[in-house]
């Protein structure tokens, strides 16, 4: 196969993914609902904003290691 290919098969299972992922949070909403202590929360009467600055970095880290590992994986150099 060439290398084109199994980038779109890659494509392909992360899309899959991403629909179960999706559907596992709209069936258990409450199973999601985490704060990290380096999120940032404004409650104002009118309004509450919430930045999850530090659930954003973990979130990147971990793909970061799960996308090197399936790089490495599919595309190794023999």
């Amino acid at each position: 196969m060439k290398t084109i290919e199994y980038l779109g098969i890659i494509l392909i299972i992360i899309g899959i993914l991403l629909i179960i992922f999706s559907r596992v949070m709209f069936l258990f909403p409450n199973l999601f609902k985490f704060l990290s202590k380096g999120d940032i929360i404004i409650k104002n009467e009118n309004f509450t904003f919430y930045f999850p600055i530090a659930t954003s970095i973990f979130i990147s880290i971990i793909l970061s290691i799960i996308l090197t590992v399936i790089i490495n994986i599919f595309f190794k150099k023999f």
